[in-house]
């Protein structure tokens, strides 16, 4: 099946979509309901593993097609940015893996001075690595959501539009009796007012 402007904004809205959803389930520290969890994480890594498989499969599509469109090459482009901010995030959610592992290992000893330290620099970086992949994943939507609009066919709404005959109406001054109703309900001059 050929590639239409039509089909590709709708490709690159659902990948965006895809990508919001996941930004919508990233953990949240200290929030009893999001925090950070190894399998919720380990699944989030899985799930971004599909979408980037997915957006790679887009590009091929595009990329080996016999009868490319002309606008494929922005499309190509736009699925094909998506992958190193996807990549970004998969990366910080496994540093927050890491460090989820090493707070699991150390919490008998967490008493002692140093795993103390170690266990609070390891809550910092995984504060940091959410928010790298909140990042990330925002900047991937964005950038498939920016390409769909582009691609998008004017709205039904916006053809109308464009379609009807410019009148003169909007052009000529209001009556006379308008404008004098107007002044006379306005209030009182400026200078009056002052007083």
């Amino acid at each position: 099946m050929a590639n239409t402007p039509t089909t590709d904004a709708l490709a690159l809205r659902d990948m965006a979509s895809s990508f919001d959803a996941q930004r919508g389930k990233l953990p949240v520290l200290g929030d009893a309901h999001r925090s950070p969890e190894p399998t919720a994480v380990c699944r989030l890594i899985a799930e971004l593993g599909e979408l980037i498989t997915q957006l790679s499969d887009e590009v091929l599509a595009r990329v080996t097609a016999p009868d490319r469109a002309p606008h494929s090459d922005q499309v190509i482009t736009a699925f094909a940015s998506a992958v190193e901010p996807a990549g970004e995030a998969v990366t910080a959610l496994g540093a927050v893996n890491h460090q989820l592992a090493f707070l699991a290992q150390t919490e008998p000893s967490h008493d002692h001075p140093w795993v103390r330290e170690a266990r609070e620099s390891a809550v910092h970086v995984i504060e940091d690595a959410l928010a790298t992949a909140n990042n990330a994943l925002h900047d991937a939507a964005t950038w498939l959501h920016a390409a769909a609009t582009t691609h998008s066919p004017p709205s039904v709404r916006l053809r109308a539009a464009l379609s009807r005959p410019h009148t003169a109406a909007s052009t000529t001054p209001p009556p006379a009796s308008t404008t004098k109703a107007a002044s006379t309900t306005a209030g009182p001059p400026a200078s009056v007012r002052s007083r």
